[in-house]
């Protein structure tokens, strides 16, 4: 027969390891927000299972099973705001204090002033299953448009644990007796105690898995931002336009492409040293977000040249944006004195069409055609490309439309 007093050392064991593995993630990783309370949680666990344990091996006393009823849960707690901390959200010590305050009152009250094991099940096992009960949603749903095999393994054992927990209480419920915190040594609630320390390592190793996936994640978006701005860099323009020119192909709506070029900037390195010239280049970048709509994408494809990506945009539209990031410029550089360095813009407008189909490249070509437009009129100012339509049909319908 299973030994409930041996799978309870076992559970300390492995809790204390875990704990030591998420301190090292912790340490290793400071900004990684949920990893200290995931530390927290495996200690946590580690502690209250020590204490139930004494009630089983060493006193007769029941306060050591209350106190590690307590901790138990806290640890549970700890564990859901790992979660909400993971995914950003906001954390609440007031609810966890609530939850863990409660739930031993309860059993404190059920235990002293009217005994009742079944009750104590009952309060024992809400307490554990309603902070995870509180973060499914968060963990079996899509976050960012990327679902984490991690999390859906985390959330699929959270709702075992939640059943058996369950299971266990409207067992007690029914029956006469029963021990709310595992310690007899019937084979149903050793096996019990077996398959809770199995779920609750296993959620350990989802939250593991988050992190590991998070942490990758961070690395490949790092790989796809231009160092000096923030913005995406040429890469990632790329493939944004893979992405438009295929929904464009597939559902036919346009968007648009903005060329950016700053005019006369190797005068600026030249002149002022490249330090001014990277000052200028990060102070072009805020003030065009500041000109941009939400789901609008800049990028950096290199030197002094950027990029904006239109989503479901005309070339009218396309036109309108160039006209604001132009304007924001020509105000920037009418306030500048002193040693400050203004900045001006050439801009190139280009609208995807059927012909363009899904290869990037035709775009970026035609956007290119409308900036050296742009910087031959003048230059601090934008053009588009705007194609004529043939007077007599084309002989190829691969042909590029050439700009008016």
């Amino acid at each position: 027969m299973l030994s409930v007093p041996t799978l309870w050392t076992v559970f300390v064991v492995n809790f204390l390891a875990l704990s030591l593995i998420w301190a090292y993630v912790m340490r290793s990783y400071p900004k990684f927000e949920a990893a200290p309370f995931w530390t927290g949680s495996a200690f946590a666990a580690a502690l209250g299972a020590a204490l139930a344990m004494l009630r089983a091996v060493f006193v007769e006393s029941l306060v050591p099973l209350l106190a590690g009823a307590a901790v138990l849960i806290f640890a549970a707690c700890l564990a859901a705001m790992g979660i909400k901390r993971f995914y950003h959200q906001p954390t609440s010590w007031r609810g966890t204090l609530l939850i863990t305050g409660l739930s031993f009152a309860g059993v404190m009250f059920f235990t002293f002033a009217y005994d009742s094991i079944p009750i104590r099940v009952v309060i024992y096992s809400l307490g554990q299953s309603l902070p995870f009960a509180l973060t499914l949603k968060l963990l079996l749903s899509r976050q960012d448009d990327r679902r984490s095999p991690g999390a859906r393994l985390a959330g699929v054992v959270a709702v075992l644990m939640i059943t058996v927990y369950v299971i266990r209480a409207g067992g007690s419920l029914l029956q006469s007796g029963g021990d709310f915190s595992f310690m007899s040594n019937g084979l149903v609630q050793a096996s019990m105690s077996l398959v809770l320390m199995f779920l609750s390592l296993a959620l350990n190793f989802g939250f593991l898995l988050m992190a590991i996936d998070r942490l990758r994640n961070e690395v490949a978006d790092l790989a796809l931002l231009d160092d000096l701005t923030g913005v995406g860099n040429r890469r990632r323009l790329l493939q944004r336009l893979t992405e438009e020119c295929a929904r464009s192909e597939r559902n036919g709506e346009p968007f648009a492409l903005l060329v950016i070029d700053l005019d006369d900037f190797k005068a600026v390195n030249d002149t002022y040293g490249h330090a001014a010239g990277d000052a200028c280049l990060q102070h072009f970048t805020l003030m065009a977000q500041t000109r941009l709509r939400a789901g609008d994408m800049l990028a950096r494809t290199g030197g002094d040249e950027f990029c904006i990506v239109l989503p479901a945009s005309t070339l009218r539209e396309g036109a309108m944006i160039a006209r604001r990031i132009l304007q924001v410029c020509r105000d920037d550089a009418e306030g500048c004195v002193g040693a400050d360095i203004p900045i001006a813009v050439s801009i190139g407008v280009a609208q995807w069409t059927r012909e363009m189909g899904s290869f990037p490249d035709r775009l970026i070509a035609a956007a290119d055609h409308a900036l050296y437009a742009a910087k031959k009129d003048g230059r601090n100012r934008h053009a588009v490309y705007d194609p004529a339509p043939p007077l007599v049909p084309a002989s190829h319908s691969g042909t590029m439309p050439q700009m008016a």
